[in-house]
């Protein structure tokens, strides 16, 4: 059986099943066990899951943020961004998503020690948190190093996709912003062809666009490691029309 004939079986009762790869890595360490189970609980967004939630109705977001505006980063690796950005941003509530264990587990002790209140996870797939946030309901997205795919019967996986882009376009508010940083080119290429016919304006500011992070940034693991390893990083801003 093909890699592709495979994607197939295994996805065929939801699409893109494959789409995060992995949700597993090195054996977690005992504290970031206790993280796990005595943290994220607390720090889970009820209600997205199919198990809970199977009628797919609508999250209240007021009962979880009252009347703050509402970011979303999807993929947030090991949390280094999203604790910096609640932290920086107490006005806000940020709803972070991911599906690797090891990074979820990171988030929590990164919580834990900055004591931040303003935060909530979902520890699986963008897809079913998609399903069930009200339209209109979030004022910033960021999707940060995402998981490049570089082969190409791989690409369809990738978030910069119109089966992605278009529920991230219905639940952004207008004029909402988003923000992408990789250190791939072709990514780059492929966001900047797929997220304008999306509904999306790209931002263009010139060279810093391409070369230098946000003013807010807070260095990634996944950006240090492409410093490293020669990669020049990509920053692009996108305003949901």
């Amino acid at each position: 059986m093909t890699d592709d004939q495979s994607d197939s079986a295994a996805g065929a009762d939801r699409p893109w099943r494959n789409f995060y790869g992995r949700r597993h890595g090195k054996t977690l360490r005992p504290s970031q066990k206790g993280y796990l189970s005595e943290d994220l609980g607390q720090l889970r967004l009820p209600g997205v899951t199919h198990e809970e939630n199977p009628e797919r109705a609508e999250l209240d977001l007021t009962q979880l943020f009252g009347d703050r505006p509402v970011w979303l980063e999807i993929g947030f690796g090991g949390g280094e961004h999203l604790v910096h950005q609640a932290a920086q941003n107490p006005e806000v509530g940020l709803i972070g998503c991911e599906p690797f264990i090891n990074g979820v587990a990171m988030l929590l002790g990164k919580v834990r020690e900055a004591g931040v209140t303003n935060l909530r996870l979902h520890p699986g797939d963008v897809r079913d948190l998609f399903d069930v946030l009200p339209d209109r309901s979030v004022a910033r997205a960021f999707l940060l190093y995402p998981d490049p795919w570089p082969k190409k019967r791989h690409h369809r996986r990738r978030f910069v996709t119109p089966e992605f882009l278009a529920p991230l376009h219905r639940v952004l508010r207008p004029q909402a912003i988003l923000r992408v940083a990789t250190d791939i080119p072709d990514y780059v290429r492929q966001t900047l062809e797929e997220v304008p016919k999306a509904g999306f304006e790209w931002l263009a500011e010139g060279p810093s666009d391409w070369r230098e992070p946000w003013s807010d940034w807070h260095s990634t693991r996944y950006e240090q490691k492409a410093l490293r390893e020669g990669r020049v990083p990509h920053y692009l801003t996108f305003r949901r029309l």
